[in-house]
């Protein structure tokens, strides 16, 4: 068990699955694997009859396998969460849990390039096979296209100048690292406000890289369909792009404009929410910093 929790301190980890009332003979998907923390605790409230099945991109994730008859791990990405349970001949699940976001593991290991902290290689795939890394997004978008992603993704007000600043150190010699990455910058990362700069920077390239957004879309709007009625889903999520995306299809079951109403009057949406928004507490962030932003939302089939 430790050398799991060294992989990844699951965050709101009692909240999160208590958020899924699990009956002990259900059927649940932890879709964000990572270290385990979550599975483990599901698996602790499932009875003999229970199964639950958990997706993990990052082969590094499948190193924490757990040893359990009532489990599967699948190595694939979540938005193809109900292809890949079809294959398992499961169309309806009890709970869905996702705590979205990057594990401990991809931040601390140096050469995944996902930390301001090291100097790596611009990488940041969580699945290594994937074409797209954070060396072409840097290297060879348009200077139109990359101040887009700085913007949506990265909320920089000034990421046409950060694009502009890029393109024009690239004509010289490729960025290749993040310190080189930094170097370029320098001059907008005033040293009161250069590591909250670069985090967004490395969060807006690495939405990009992985598709964050249209993976969240696409997972989210499997869900009512294979959820039963009266089933849960428990989803953290780290910054508010994410956080706006859930609170917003929990509401409505859209990402955006409004549920048609019925010839009375009357909304059909999928989900009520259930309690209200949940944050970690100060001593869980005291032992995790990773937690410091998560935000947990629940919500039950109708």
């Amino acid at each position: 068990m430790m050398a799991r929790m060294k992989y990844h301190d699951p965050v709101l980890l009692f909240e999160s699955v208590d958020g899924l009332k699990i009956k002990p003979n259900g059927i649940y998907v932890d879709v964000t694997f990572g270290g385990g923390g979550h599975s483990a605790e599901i698996l602790k409230r499932l009875g003999d009859e229970g199964k639950l099945f958990a997706f993990d991109q990052d082969e590094d994730a499948l190193k924490n396998e757990l040893q359990d008859d009532r489990f599967v791990l699948i190595n694939e990405n979540f938005r193809f969460i109900s292809r890949f349970l079809r294959f398992y001949g499961i169309k309806k699940v009890d709970g869905i849990l996702a705590d979205l976001g990057v594990s401990s593991h991809q931040f601390d290991s140096a050469e995944r390039g996902f930390s301001t902290r090291f100097d790596a290689e611009l990488d940041m795939r969580m699945n290594v096979n994937d074409s797209l890394s954070a060396y072409e997004v840097i290297n060879e978008y348009g200077e139109q296209e990359l101040a887009n992603v700085l913007f949506q993704y990265g909320e920089l007000r000034n990421s046409r100048v950060l694009a502009r600043e890029i393109v024009q150190a690239r004509e010289d010699e490729a960025i290749k690292t993040s310190f080189e990455l930094k170097q370029v910058l320098k001059r907008f990362l005033p040293k009161s406000k250069e590591h909250k700069i670069l985090a967004q920077i490395f969060q807006a390239v690495r939405i990009e890289v992985n598709q964050e957004m249209e993976v969240l879309k696409e997972f989210l709007v499997q869900t009512p369909e294979l959820l039963v009625s009266g089933g849960r889903l428990s989803v953290i999520s780290y910054h508010s792009l994410e956080d706006r995306l859930v609170k917003r299809f929990i509401q409505t079951g859209l990402f955006e404009g409004e549920p048609e109403k019925d010839f009375y009057g009357n909304v059909n949406v999928p989900f009520k929410k259930v309690g209200k928004m949940i944050i970690p507490t100060k001593e869980e962030i005291k032992n995790n910093n990773r937690a410091r932003s998560a935000k947990l939302r629940i919500a039950e089939k109708n």
